[in-house]
């Protein structure tokens, strides 16, 4: 079992990818996806305005970034960290790479798929049992997302 040192570590990294995400007038949310081993896969920020694209999500471009450097999109083996509980695209996108667990930081109230709105994973749309992890490093999290959207406000 890895240690909550670890999923620390991990979400530490995640959070950096939201606050560049964040300085460049995305949503901060930020993914990374790691190997059985421990091994750094892919990392990205929410991109949706740089590249115009609503499936620009951290979670879709780290899921395909993962996908082409396994050169295989079954992600079994794979952790995904994201600052975020995921929506429902990202929870689909998720399901279908059969992650081997989420680990994500904040629940999402509008629109989270893990647990909070809704659960699809635990669905029977879903073909995929997804092991879940939430809560690590919760307050800063949302704490990133709250200040992020007071400066938008101003």
């Amino acid at each position: 079992m890895i240690s909550y040192q670890i999923h620390r570590h991990w979400m530490e990294k995640a959070l950096k990818q939201a606050k560049i995400a964040g300085d460049s007038g995305e949503v901060p949310v930020g993914a990374i996806i790691v190997d059985s081993k421990g091994n750094l896969l892919a990392e990205s920020g929410n991109r949706k305005e740089t590249d115009q694209d609503p499936t620009a999500h951290a979670e879709i471009l780290a899921i395909r970034s993962a996908s082409k450097i396994l050169q295989n999109w079954h992600l079994n083996d794979c952790t995904l960290y994201v600052t975020l509980e995921p929506c429902p695209m990202c929870t689909g996108a998720i399901i279908q790479s059969r992650l081997g667990l989420l680990v994500y930081g904040c629940d999402d109230p509008k629109s989270g798929t893990i647990r909070t709105v809704m659960n699809l994973p635990d669905s029977f749309c879903s073909n995929h049992r997804l092991a879940v992890l939430s809560g690590i490093l919760e307050a800063e999290c949302r704490e990133q997302l709250q200040q992020w959207f007071v400066k938008q406000v101003r």
